[in-house]
């Protein structure tokens, strides 16, 4: 029986795997399909307080997890098949096992929506980006494009136009999804243009490990052109990964977990940190806020039993 297990193993996870093995809890951290979660994708990241000249992504998860060891949490390295949060305690099947625990915190976090290129994936963090807010600074001065036609989209165009010297918005159809504020908002930025009818085919170029140009499809005329860019932002949404939960927790209807008071679910002793339950911010830092208000959440619940 474990007083508490943490599904995922990102800024959330790892922050409440500190908290809680500092409180004396002994967490275990399923870390899921990929240990460290995004930030495992990104090479610099710049708006992590505490370093200067920033740090690379995949450096700051392992400094964490190795924080959250000192600590004595103990991992996993598994995914999580099955999760009953109706028994109590807390079942969970993982690596071919069952766990039982008698709290439970989920920051398995969302998964942005790609395009399904095998360039996108390659260049990942080298060129391309799925947040503009995190990655914008590297683009300054630079030509950007930004995938997308939804209120998503306008919000990182919007953005990037501050940064960029030229932002071109990639949308396959004729007209925007987006809010009408919004698309008057970013129709009023000189240096934001619009593509229309039009899909990527290929991001390029994998070879010199950087982007540098895309080849793109204009759906009507079914003509391939080139166009020169320094980076592709994707800003189709996030998924959040809640399908292992599916009918047993309350969510938004974009499928984020919904919390009714701190970090805590409808079901007693699950709480939800990071991602899996933020629509709106999606950032490391608020993410590891979270991770320790659910960690702080747990220690409460556990007391209360």
């Amino acid at each position: 029986m474990e007083n508490v297990i943490i599904i995922g193993s990102g800024p959330a996870g790892l922050t409440a795997a500190i908290y809680t093995a500092r409180a004396q809890l002994n967490p275990l951290v399923i870390e899921g399909l990929q240990p460290g979660g995004q930030l495992t994708t990104t090479t610099g990241v710049e708006n992590w307080p505490g370093f200067v000249e920033g740090i690379d992504g995949p450096v700051l998860m392992e400094t964490m997890k190795k924080q959250a060891a000192r600590f004595g949490t103990r991992f996993l390295s598994a995914q999580v098949q099955q999760a009953d949060l109706t028994t109590d305690p807390i079942t969970l099947t993982a690596g071919g096992e069952t766990h039982t625990t008698r709290s439970l915190i989920i920051a398995t976090g969302a998964t942005a929506r790609l395009l399904g290129l095998d360039a996108e994936k390659a260049l990942m963090g080298r060129g391309v980006s799925a947040c503009a807010t995190c990655d914008g600074f590297f683009f300054r001065g630079k030509h950007v494009l930004v995938v997308g036609g939804g209120d998503t989209a306008m919000e990182e165009a919007i953005y990037l136009s501050g940064l960029a010297s030229r932002v071109t918005v990639v949308h396959r159809r004729d007209e925007l999804r987006a809010e009408k504020i919004m698309q008057e908002r970013a129709f009023a930025h000189d240096n934001i243009t619009f593509m229309w009818d039009s899909v990527i085919e290929d991001i390029l170029d994998v070879g010199q490990k950087t982007v540098n140009g895309v080849m793109i499809k204009n759906v009507k005329t079914g003509e391939i052109t080139r166009h020169d860019c320094d980076g592709v932002f994707m800003a189709l949404g996030h998924v959040p990964n809640t399908a292992l939960f599916a009918g047993q927790l309350p969510c938004d209807p974009q499928g984020f977990i919904l919390t009714v008071k701190g970090t805590a679910t409808s079901v007693p002793g699950v709480f939800a940190a990071g991602d899996v339950a933020d629509p709106v911010y999606k950032q490391a830092v608020t993410a590891a806020g979270t991770g320790c208000m659910a960690a702080l959440d747990v220690e409460h619940y556990l007391q209360s039993l």
